[in-house]
């Protein structure tokens, strides 16, 4: 690992910084000693006395630290105390100088430095599980974070705001999250940050900075090139440029992802509440759905957000009047585009007393909060969807009561969350939404079914791999030829004729991915399971694969015997 390299780097500073003190001191104490031990004491019993090597080195250790034990092992001849006088003074000031030193030496920006790569890397080091490298830990990166740590996976922040990582040390997360004060786009902050370790998962790339999000993303998979990389972008050429990295690449683009949910949710509102009931929405049940109404709708801010929308809601014939300060591009195919601020004299312009929607999408707060209270005051009847582009203005449009609220950040981490923690949910969404007879009636059968089993309780996404390392009770009995059924690993263990609180959405077998598979699915090694559930459900499910006695008492619905004496009245009982 990385750590030698820090190591090396740290005693390189410290013997730099102290290299003269230490020099200094070793002199003083040197001609100190032979001085002591050259000059001639008192005479004792006719016969002048010596110190010896070790009583003078004692008698300058207590001197020069003025500690001062008196004349040892005898009293001092006058040569031998005004040898000392001198020694003391020089050795005193020397001490001063050394203990400046070391004082200078702490306050040096590089050695602090030196020693919180190399904290941060012993700290990597020390994760024994799979673990991702977060890099940016603005908005976006404290609910990801947050996300993986109440999942149980460990993260390494890198982020280049000291007072970031100050605030993540004072998080109470469950699992410690080492963090480093540094630019992640150096190959050696990510390699101190274990992007080499076979641990390593994947490279999360969230800063506010896309150019930068790209070299980090370049840099990963230069370093290894079998890391996963999740990248936030909002610029196309990016995404391209990314796109042809190779290997496992992710581009997560908030405005887009914004607007796949808001077509859904016209086409199929139970899909929207649905979503946000997995995200862990707040105040988010399955029974709030929430459906736009399809009609006039004027969009306030025409960047990336407001053409994502515009485009959804074209597409789903609704007609848009765009209100944006800056001109129109020749290619921008908009019915009605008023060029200035969003007020209440461009709102009249754009139509907003016949609007049935509108969609306040600047990337500025305040004026979007402004739009939203000068358009109710012209139009209270008006379907909203407003963006809030900082977390800490939450307060404030919890207030403003819209419809919908779309935060960047927000979105963006729950899609990287879900990657993670749940990569096969993307299956299960496409086939909801996939346009086939029925798809309605089964997104609203999946909505009654985990309101039975989960109810009011919080739901977690749970990702089970089938390996010898993660279910060893499955694998074992896959060994020796007996099947496993989905029903006998989700049965519940004090009542095997009832089902633990979770419903399983997918599980991919080979390159086939089964969508809400039934109970008599035969599992094989290295299938993967996706399941939501309660805390209780994913303890039980885990303990069952792998507990072999267990699983036997759910497959066959008898005990296996466990003790010495129950194996031997199975045995003698078997041959009777």
């Amino acid at each position: 690992m990385y750590t030698s390299d820090e190591l090396s780097r740290v005693s390189f500073i410290v013997m730099r910084q102290m290299r003269l003190p230490l020099i200094i001191l070793l002199t003083v104490y040197s001609v100190a000693i032979f001085g002591m031990v050259s000059i001639p004491g008192p005479l004792i019993d006719g016969k002048t006395e010596y110190l010896s090597i070790f009583h003078a080195f004692y008698f300058m250790t207590y001197t020069a630290t003025t500690t001062g034990f008196g004349e040892i092992p005898f009293a001092f001849s006058n040569a031998q105390r005004l040898w000392a006088i001198a020694c003391l003074y020089v050795s005193v000031v020397t001490w001063f100088y050394a203990l400046g030193s070391i004082v200078r030496l702490f306050q040096n920006v590089f050695f602090k430095r030196a020693v919180d790569e190399l904290r941060f890397a012993l700290s990597v080091n020390r994760i024994g599980s799979p673990f991702y490298i977060i890099c940016g830990f603005g908005d976006t990166g404290s609910v990801l974070v947050r996300g993986l740590n109440d999942a149980g996976m460990h993260a390494v922040v890198i982020d280049e705001s000291a007072e970031r990582i100050q605030a993540l040390k004072l998080r109470n997360y469950k699992l410690a999250v080492p963090g480093l004060h540094a630019d992640a786009s150096v190959p050696k902050h990510l390699l101190e940050a274990g992007v080499s370790n076979e641990l390593c998962k994947a490279v999360v790339a969230i800063t506010s900075n896309e150019e930068v999000n790209l070299k980090i993303s370049a840099v990963a998979r230069l370093l290894n090139p079998d890391v996963g990389i999740l990248t936030m972008s909002k610029m196309n050429d990016i995404e391209e440029t990314l796109a042809t990295l190779g290997g496992e690449v992710h581009v997560i683009d908030p405005f887009k992802t914004f607007a796949k949910v808001l077509n859904a949710c016209i086409n199929n509102p139970a899909f929207y509440a649905l979503n946000n009931w997995l995200v862990g929405d707040k105040g988010a049940t399955l029974e709030s759905y929430v459906q736009p109404p399809v009609g006039s709708w004027i969009i306030a801010g025409y960047g990336r957000m407001g053409m994502e929308a515009n485009h959804v809601l074209t597409m789903n014939g609704v007609k848009t009047a765009v209100i944006d300060p800056h001109s129109r591009k020749k290619e921008e195919e908009v019915e009605t585009y008023i060029v200035g601020r969003a007020n209440a004299k461009t709102l009249k312009k754009a139509g907003i007393e016949q609007a049935v929607g509108l969609l306040a999408a600047a990337d500025d707060d305040g004026q979007n909060l402004s739009v939203l209270l000068n358009a109710r005051s012209l139009n209270q009847n008006l379907f909203t969807i407003v963006r809030q582009n900082s977390h800490q203005n939450e307060l404030a449009f919890a207030k403003a009561d819209a419809d919908m609220i779309m935060q960047p950040t927000l979105v963006s981490a729950r899609k990287i969350l879900l990657l993670l923690i749940a990569p096969l949910l993307k299956h299960f969404f496409r086939y909801l939404l996939a346009k086939e007879p029925g798809r309605e009636e089964l997104i609203k059968q999946v909505i009654s079914t985990l309101r039975e089993k989960i109810g009011n309780k919080k739901p977690l996404l749970v990702t089970i791999d089938f390996t010898r390392e993660k279910s060893k009770a499955v694998i074992d009995c896959l060994d020796r030829g007996e099947a496993v059924l989905l029903g006998d690993v989700i049965a519940s263990p004090g009542n095997p004729e009832r089902e633990l609180e979770l419903m399983v959405f997918v599980i991919k077998s080979g390159k086939e991915e089964i969508i809400l598979p039934g109970k008599k699915h035969k599992i094989k090694e290295g299938d993967q399971l996706l399941f939501c559930g309660t805390a209780y459900a994913k303890q039980m499910l885990k303990a069952t694969i792998n507990n072999e006695y267990t699983l036997h008492f759910l497959r066959t619905g008898k005990y296996k015997p466990s003790s010495y004496l129950t194996l031997w009245y199975a045995r003698r009982f078997k041959k009777a």
